[in-house]
């Protein structure tokens, strides 16, 4: 622990006692992301902050947490940019608290259509970046960006990520990894009859709808659960409903 996290405010003071209270609970009834990420945005005293899920099965990032960012740029970002993106690979593979520049130098990431067509839509200048791992599992990751009028984070803002990222860890870890709130509302009802071992046939039957139509959601069920096979929804559905 060094110097630079004693840079804080009275009001940062109590933020970063909240947030490290409210990891350390043991009562995870609460989405981390929306309780505790707007806090760690102002803790860091910056602007726009991104949080993507990794899904291990259509390898691609999803289900976004933003603040002060463009919906429609975030919707360019999952169709388009990830695939382009000259930076986030490299961020993942270190697995701490990073300044972006660690991994491409400004003068690059500038020259970059990613940097010119996305970044700077939403005025993202300076970053860090933090991406975490639990027993083989990609956790929800931070983003945090300053605008251009702003200076450049420091070892402070390092330091902060650092100290706070094993409780972020250990919250996301404990939490269940997928929500039946992906789903559409159809989904949904089939996910549930799946776990209770009805037949597409039976779904079909029960829900009025055609036979493909059942094959077509609980496909959209395996691919949004992160799941190989029914059995896996069962369980997944199981889980999320306890």
């Amino acid at each position: 622990m060094t110097g630079h996290i004693y840079d804080m405010s009275g009001q940062e003071a109590r933020i970063f006692a909240n947030i490290i209270g409210a990891l350390s609970s043991g009562n995870m009834n609460f989405d981390v992301r929306e309780e505790v990420f707007p806090d760690i945005l102002k803790l860091l005293r910056a602007d726009v902050l991104a949080s993507f899920e990794w899904n291990r099965r259509s390898n691609s990032y999803g289900n976004a947490f933003i603040i002060n960012q463009d919906p429609e740029n975030v919707a360019r970002y999952h169709q388009w940019f990830q695939y382009r993106d000259p930076m986030t690979d490299k961020l993942r593979g270190l697995r701490r608290a990073a300044h972006v520049e660690e991994v491409i130098s400004r003068r690059d990431l500038t020259k970059t259509e990613f940097y010119n067509d996305f970044l700077a839509r939403d005025g993202m200048q300076h970053g860090v970046n933090l991406f975490m791992q639990a027993n083989g599992r990609d956790l929800a990751d931070l983003r945090i960006w300053r605008y251009g009028s702003r200076p450049d984070f420091s070892d402070r803002e390092i330091d902060l990520l650092t100290i706070i990222a094993p409780f972020v860890r250990r919250a996301l870890s404990t939490a269940p990894s997928v929500s039946l709130d992906m789903l559409t509302e159809r989904e949904r009802d089939v996910a549930l009859l799946v776990a209770r071992g009805c037949s597409d046939k039976d779904i079909a039957r029960v829900l009025g709808i055609g036979f493909a139509t059942v094959r077509t959601h609980v496909g959209s069920c395996l691919a949004k659960l992160e799941c190989s096979n029914r059995a896996e929804i069962a369980a997944q559905v199981s889980k999320v409903s306890h």
